[in-house]
């Protein structure tokens, strides 16, 4: 993980390296706002264990198997500068959950299912990903602007899984064969990154937004991308956008990793 952090912070690097050391700086010494509502459809991946409730024998199941069916998300971001210095702060929160009859993405006691076995499963994930930055300008003009930013990633996931086996299970433990069980956690990463758009076209109201950060602590790595294309108006902007978002968890864990990945629409409103 050392080593992954390391080739993601010499890639930041490498892009602030890319800005003209001549960029000009056209910037407001009054205080500017901006605000973002957006809607974001990713598919979750990641390996989490259960342990049971009962002293039984946990679960270990991959969200991707089975998660996808979106009960409610809220998401936005609100931003505010004052000549190169600014701040920023993401919110997301999800609740997701599904059932999968006769899937077999499981195992139970560190095992796998015999082949003919299978179980019924309901996946629930509730969880808040909370971004929180300060950003320095470091190039600003009618084509290219690049913040560098620091600041801190808050995760908090609740996840719960229950299941029951069905088929030939003579050969597994009766506590095993049915169950509920819980796995939660709290995490606070610092992060680096940078951020910002390239304008072209006609006016240059077409841009290519972008954002990328990595960071670790309570987490062995995290890291977030983001890429798309937007159309610039007097009151904001309207953009598309695929976005990545990664954790690694320390060794110990019972959710061991998880992502965040898909499109996004956005509104960005500025006064």
């Amino acid at each position: 993980m050392k080593k992954n952090l390391a080739v993601a912070t010499a890639a930041l690097c490498a892009a602030t390296s890319l800005v003209p050391l001549g960029a000009s700086a056209q910037m407001s010494d009054n205080w500017q706002f901006q605000g973002t509502l957006y809607g974001w459809f990713p598919t979750i991946g990641g390996s989490t264990v259960f342990p049971e409730r009962n002293g039984g024998s946990s679960v270990t199941m991959d969200a991707d198997a089975i998660l996808s069916d979106l009960k409610f998300v809220f998401m936005g971001a609100l931003e505010a500068r004052k000549g190169r210095w600014g701040a920023f702060t993401d919110v997301v929160y999800m609740d997701l959950g599904d059932t999968n009859s006769g899937t077999r993405e499981l195992t139970v006691g560190g095992a796998g299912l015999p082949a003919d076995v299978s179980a019924r499963a309901t996946y629930d994930l509730k969880g808040w990903a909370w971004t929180i930055a300060g950003t320095y300008r470091l190039a600003s003009d009618p084509a290219l602007t690049m913040d560098v930013l620091g600041g801190a990633r808050m995760l908090d996931i609740e996840t719960t899984l229950g299941w029951e086996l069905s088929g030939n299970v003579d050969g597994i433990p009766t506590q095993g064969r049915q169950g509920q069980g819980e796995s939660n956690l709290t995490n606070w990463d610092a992060i680096i990154g940078v951020k910002g758009r390239y304008a072209f076209g006609a006016e240059r109201r077409w841009f290519a937004p972008y954002y990328l950060d990595v960071g670790t602590g309570d987490s062995d790595l995290t890291w977030q991308a983001m890429g798309g294309l937007g159309y610039t108006f007097s009151w904001g902007d309207v953009l598309g956008v695929w976005r990545y978002l990664d954790y690694d968890m320390k060794s110990g864990e019972n959710i061991k990793d998880i992502n965040f990945n898909g499109p996004a629409i956005a509104v960005n409103f500025r006064w």
